[in-house]
């Protein structure tokens, strides 16, 4: 008999069609997710469930599933949408999708600062509003990147890539993160303070947690310069998004590009969605063709690891391999 799955959103098929192969699977195929009720029901009795971001993963689902449930993958490579130690607790391996969206999502970073600085997104808007009648020395002016200073806070995967890109655009790069060593000529700060007071532009790559929730708050902002660029493309809680708000609309900093929000999608009547010094883009880190294909075969590969009792390629909480022992 074929392993029973749910899968909670239709993947890319370079990695559904592995699922569909190996297992008895039932794919949601709705635009929106499954709500909790949904879930909660469509999980009863799996062998393997196969997750995104929008599903939380905690002891309600997993009891939900059932005794017989062998793992969960997770469809991304951050899980603050799963407790881990939950699942640890039941012996459920947890996979997700490490260093495949890395690129993509330091491609997005990179547009995201470059957009923001040199105004693109007003500066497009500008025309379809009818407001280009000429030339003007001072129209719409922005902020150069060359002999700049770029500040990451965090240098994982996705921050050492951001720098890889500042180097041809000759800036210089700081970081703060205690546990990482420098590369591509990076300058690693002693204290977050002292990068913020120093960085013309700010990229956030930290993982989300009790002590990076809110941490870019209005303390944070207070130390950056006044002409500086704020981009955050960890996730949206990182980030106190009344503080943001503030501190642009009083021109304390320059401008912010977003891919992550707190909530998810951004509700319209968002002040954040009344300026024009920020860009945001609906979390589109990873949303390359090449990348979801890659994602959608981890997360495939992790699930059918599981079914099999075998190791996960990448699994988050390899603690219950352990305990097994």
């Amino acid at each position: 008999m074929r392993p029973k799955v749910f899968v909670s959103r239709k993947m890319r098929d370079a990695g559904l069609n592995l699922v569909l192969e190996f297992c008895d699977a039932e794919v949601w195929d709705e635009e929106m997710p499954p709500s909790r009720d949904v879930l909660l029901e469509r999980v009863r009795g799996v062998d393997g469930f196969l997750s995104m971001l929008t599903d939380r993963v905690d002891a309600e689902l997993l009891d939900a599933a059932g005794p017989q449930l062998k793992v969960v993958s997770n469809h991304a490579v951050g899980f603050d949408n799963v407790v881990v130690a939950d699942a640890t607790a039941r012996g459920i391996p947890v996979g997700n999708t490490p260093g495949i969206l890395t690129d993509a999502t330091a491609d997005i970073a990179f547009a995201l600062l470059l957009a923001a600085a040199r105004r693109i997104v007003e500066s497009e808007k500008y025309i379809r509003e009818g407001k280009w009648k000429t030339w003007h020395p001072s129209m719409l002016l922005g902020m150069d990147l060359a002999g700049r200073t770029l500040g990451l806070v965090g240098f994982g995967r996705i921050g050492r890539a951001v720098a890889k890109r500042a180097v041809g655009f000759d800036l210089r790069i700081i970081f703060y993160d205690p546990t990482a060593e420098p590369e591509f000529g990076a300058v690693k700060m002693n204290s977050l303070e002292e990068l913020l007071h120093e960085a013309d532009f700010v990229s956030v790559h930290t993982p989300l947690n009790e002590s990076t929730r809110h941490m870019v708050n209005a303390d944070f902002l207070s130390k950056m310069k006044p002409n500086a660029v704020l981009v955050n493309t960890s996730r949206g809680p990182v980030v106190d998004q009344v503080a943001l708000y503030e501190a642009l609309k009083a021109k304390k900093i320059f401008a912010a590009g977003l891919d992550v929000t707190d909530p998810e999608p951004l509700p319209l009547v968002s002040p954040l969605l009344t300026l024009d010094n920020c860009v945001i883009v609906p979390h589109i880190g990873s949303a390359s063709e090449r990348t979801r294909d890659a994602m959608a075969r981890l997360a495939a590969e992790n699930l059918i690891a599981g079914l099999k009792g075998e190791r996960l390629p990448h699994c988050i909480n390899p603690e219950v391999y352990e305990n097994r022992r």
